[in-house]
């Protein structure tokens, strides 16, 4: 996309809004409350407070046992992306709502701009390199590396943390962002669809499409985004006027928050399982983000480095004319989840993510399998052929998740090495004497 296109989306999405009055969300007469929460159910890092919290029904247990004498309501709006969620959040008519880092600044801007602030008060998914975004091409692509790129056709969705990703790797390659690409601003299911045309030659989007895509053998890795390693997260967002007008139902959400992070932390295959029913994604893919060892980790707390990466982020919204400068400091209020949380908090503000690990799903199995190296699951997969639904392995150098008949698999003598794109695993074959990239079923046979 040339900046013509960025500056035309720009407008687009601070243009003055033309919503019919209405008074704000969390209304009612007194005795009922209504209370509405915006999410986005594929958007699976976001799903403690979404998709899985809403199957739970914590948040209403949680207004439930207020006490207060009145009834709540909680209306759940769905949506694809964050923009609409701050659309209506700017309007009154949504209180809570969920998105990823890029769309939390824009969220912060279109506030202020319009007199609504609103406030992070909460993270749900978060990877501290940056692996919730990938760049993806056709299965059959003869694209290798992200300099391939250069006068291709992309897809992204401007304006999002996939879009940043794309930013911030084209220009380590070398390639100009705006003019290097042709950029096409789609919607992430308008982009998958472009990609199996033929129409764009890559996809650069969240969660979980990138996993979606593979696992349907629709796209191959080309970039992980961890190779940025720069975190990446997905967040809560309230209505100024909202949390100081009703801070225990703000409260209750909280909880109920960390509820639902607790329930998909103890139990990841029933939550990938709930997940799956609820967004019609494969519990598969789910799993390859929210699993155990997923790309994502899960905890409310807002944490500095979390902070200081959306810091980062203001500069390449500003770059593409989708944001003026944003106060981050002022954006960001932890007071309420703090609250919530109570003594736990501090504890899960030093939580670090679980250690990455080669995972196996069993067929009719609530647990999954893990295993001390990608070379030991390799032997399990060759010796139990229809016995497992999906079988994951940590990238060799960035630690992202992948599904291990996906990946691009390097032999360096007696090690079997993973990675999520084909140039950093021929980057690691061309620093090892020896090692040299090999095809998945040749890393099986190996392994036996």
């Amino acid at each position: 996309m040339k900046r013509t296109a960025l500056a035309a989306s720009a407008a687009l999405l601070l243009a003055p809004l033309t919503a019919c009055g209405g008074s704000a969300a969390a209304g009612g007469d007194g005795s009922t409350v209504t209370v509405t929460v915006g999410y986005q159910s594929k958007t699976i890092n976001t799903v403690t407070a979404g998709t899985l919290l809403r199957s739970l029904g914590y948040f209403e247990k949680q207004l439930n046992s207020l006490g207060d004498g009145r009834t709540y309501k909680v209306d759940w709006q769905d949506y694809a992306t964050g923009a609409p969620i701050t659309a209506q959040m700017t309007a009154g008519k949504i209180d809570i709502g969920s998105m990823g880092d890029f769309p939390l600044l824009i969220n912060a801007a279109r506030g202020k701009q319009l007199g609504r602030p609103t406030h992070l008060v909460s993270v749900t998914g978060y990877n501290l390199r940056g692996g919730l975004n990938t760049i993806v091409t056709a299965p059959g692509s003869k694209l290798a590396s992200l300099k391939d790129l250069k006068g291709k056709k992309v897809s992204t969705s401007v304006g999002s943390a996939a879009d940043g990703t794309l930013v911030r790797a084209l220009q380590r390659a070398g390639i100009d962002p705006n003019d290097g690409v042709e950029k096409l601003n789609q919607q992430p299911a308008v982009g998958a669809s472009a990609l199996t045309a033929g129409s764009a030659d890559a996809l650069s989007q969240f969660v979980a499409w990138p996993g979606l895509l593979t696992y349907q053998g629709k796209a191959k890795a080309l970039y992980d985004g961890a190779q940025l390693n720069l975190p990446t997260f997905h967040g809560v967002t309230a209505r100024e006027d909202f949390a100081e007008d009703r801070p225990a139902v703000l409260g209750a959400f909280l909880k109920a928050q960390a509820q639902a992070t607790d329930y998909l932390n103890t139990h990841p295959v029933a939550a990938a399982e709930k997940v799956a029913e609820a967004t019609g994604l494969p519990a598969e893919v789910v799993y390859l983000y929210n699993g155990a060892h997923g790309i994502s980790t899960f905890d409310p707390a807002v944490k500095p480095q979390l902070v200081s990466a959306l810091k980062q982020d203001v500069s390449v919204l500003k770059a593409a004319k989708l944001t003026g400068d944003v106060d981050v400091d002022s954006f960001v209020d932890d007071q309420y989840v703090k609250k919530a949380l109570g003594a736990s908090y501090e504890k899960q503000l030093a939580a670090t993510p679980p250690a990455a690990a080669s995972e196996v799903w069993p067929k009719g199995a609530q647990e999954t399998r893990t295993f001390k190296s990608p070379a030991e699951l390799l032997g399990y997969l060759a010796t139990h052929p229809d016995g497992f639904r999906a079988a994951y392995v940590p990238d060799a150098t960035t630690g992202t998740l992948w599904f291990a008949d996906k990946a691009v698999w390097v032999a360096d003598g007696e090690k079997l090495l993973p990675f999520v794109a084909p140039a950093t695993a021929q980057a690691y074959a061309d620093g090892h004497d020896g090692a040299r990239v090999i095809t998945y079923a040749d890393a099986l046979e190996r392994a036996t």
